[in-house]
């Protein structure tokens, strides 16, 4: 692959579609144990005596085999999915050094050799630097070819022994306590043979999949193998409350509910098990009330740039497609503006979302998710592979008090918050957030009707007052000090932030094509500010 003319060549979708053809096998997988199970309870059912007894023995063990494929199906789509990715990256990086060759004087031909072009009048000791400059380019791209395929090989030649061991493996002798900080967890993770990694995986996919500090790879694996179990679960629970009869007010609720998750787990596992670029991961899921996810798109251990999207009321699981949507707008902004450089973003749905509007006026519920999210950042710094990324925090609307919380309250692996569409974020000071000087970015729409979040005490002076109701509005906007419901308007220039336009885009417009704020959001990922 550290040819020149290969590198060109090559077509990272066809490693991508590859990868996503293995992954495609786990459903005939899951197939195959059924069938094998219901065939072995019909035995079972009249068959006994020793012969049944080796029998039953026997598929066990094959079903065994076939469940021990799920995850090296996982593994394998991962490993190709990485590979085209930086293969794309690798391209990116070839087509901007050879493209910067016709600005610099200098000729490039098919073997990837650069010389100054004679056409060019100009003193030799300038084509020197323009010709070294173009070659660097050019090596930085073959470099990183070569290397995602050296890895590449290396991790399915490790996958190929283990599937020739018969997935052979014990489980490790001792469990970090679920306290246990992120980097601790980390360091234990690390200790593990690779079989016992791939033992826990297949044997405690709740205990890896929820862990901060495993990484991101194997949170991946566990959970989509739980994302079956988690739906059958619920498919259980929705025929018993079919079955009640009459059904009261709980029934029914119970039935929107699980009807609700059903949906969003039906929409996750589509988008897990597409084609599309960047592959998915999922991170976290819970299928308990509202239901939470944790997915990213691209694998945060090896991104140079990781986004942490943190959205606001009424998020759950039913919606989690469409919130990754808009992260996935920032991520493909970040693509066109770097596009030799890789960036993840991740949709983190880890706390329970208000519902309503009376929930929305407290801020226990994101009280509530501050050490999570404080966790979750802690462990994407210690599951990053090579030199540290840069991560960046985003909270939308009741998001970005989660956000403020728990920067203010417990710290956040972060490089840079940025807040939209915000009512506050728990401070009245950029400076109180804990983060890089500079790099606290805040963006309100001018028709954003989170604007009128004033606090309690001046909307309580405004109502006594009985003045025409229009009257009341204009002044909750134009108040000059810039207080919100939950703090200081991180947008006004007394908060200590900065601030990035956006036109009127309403409360969920951010994202919109064309709207300054995506691009703004985009270049505070990349560090361009």
């Amino acid at each position: 692959m550290t040819g020149y003319a290969r590198l060109w060549r090559v077509d990272p979708e066809r490693w991508r579609a590859a990868g996503s053809a293995w992954a495609g096998l786990t459903g005939r997988v899951d197939r195959w144990v059924a069938d094998l199970d219901a065939g072995a309870g019909r035995l079972r059912g009249g068959w006994s005596g020793g012969a049944a007894g080796a029998a039953g023995a026997r598929l066990t063990g094959l079903r065994g085999d076939l469940a021990a494929l799920s995850p090296a199906l996982i593994e394998a789509d991962q490993v190709l999915a990485e590979f085209a990715g930086r293969l794309r990256a690798a391209k990116a990086r070839l087509v901007a050094a050879v493209e910067s060759a016709a600005g610099a004087g200098v000729l490039v031909d098919r073997h990837g050799r650069v010389t100054a072009d004679p056409a060019v009048p100009r003193p030799a000791h300038r084509a020197g630097p323009a010709v070294v400059q173009v070659s660097t380019g050019i090596h930085a791209a073959l470099d990183l070819a070569g290397a995602a395929d050296r890895e590449a090989a290396a991790r399915l030649a490790e996958l190929t022994a283990a599937a020739g061991s018969g997935w052979a493996g014990v489980p490790p002798p001792w469990r970090p306590p679920a306290d246990a900080p992120p980097a601790v967890v980390r360091a234990w993770w690390a200790g593990l043979t690779p079989a016992q990694r791939r033992w826990l995986v297949r044997h405690e996919p709740a205990t890896v999949g929820g862990r901060d500090g495993v990484p991101a790879a194997a949170r991946d694996q566990a959970n989509r193998l739980l994302l079956g179990v988690r739906r059958a679960e619920l498919r259980a629970e929705r025929g018993r409350l079919l079955t009640r009869f009459p059904r009261g007010p709980a029934e029914l609720a119970g039935l929107r509910r699980v009807e609700r998750a059903l949906a969003g787990l039906g929409a996750l596992d589509d988008r897990l098990a597409s084609r599309e670029t960047p592959r998915a991961y999922l991170l976290g899921l819970r299928t308990g009330g509202e239901g939470r996810a944790i997915v990213a798109l691209g694998n945060p251990d090896r991104a140079d740039h990781v986004l942490t999207y943190v959205p606001g009321m009424t998020s759950g699981l039913a919606d989690a497609t469409g919130e990754l949507g808009r992260a996935d707008r920032v991520r493909a902004r970040c693509a066109d503006l770097a596009p030799g450089a890789e960036t993840a973003a991740v949709l983190w749905i880890d706390y329970d979302a208000p519902d309503f509007l009376h929930e929305a006026f407290r801020s226990g519920q994101a009280t509530a998710a501050g050490p999570t999210l404080h966790a979750f950042q802690e462990g994407l710094r210690a599951t990053h592979d090579g030199p540290p990324a840069r991560q960046t925090v985003l909270g939308h609307s009741y998001g970005s008090v989660v956000v403020g919380v728990a920067a203010r309250d417990h710290g956040l692996a972060a490089d840079a918050v940025v807040f939209v569409g915000s009512p506050g974020v728990g401070v009245d000071r950029a400076a109180d957030l804990r983060v890089p000087p500079g790099q606290v970015w805040s963006s309100t729409a001018p028709d954003d009707a989170i604007r009128l979040a004033r606090p309690p005490e001046d909307l309580l002076r405004r109502a006594a007052l009985d003045v025409p109701p229009f009257g009341p509005v204009a002044g909750l906007v134009d108040r000059p000090d810039g207080g919100l419901w939950f703090g200081h308007d991180p947008s006004h220039p007394g908060f200590g932030g900065r601030t990035f336009p956006s036109d009127r885009s309403g409360h969920t417009g951010y994202w919109d094509d064309g709207n300054p704020a995506l691009d703004g959001m985009a270049r505070i990922v990349l560090g361009r500010t």
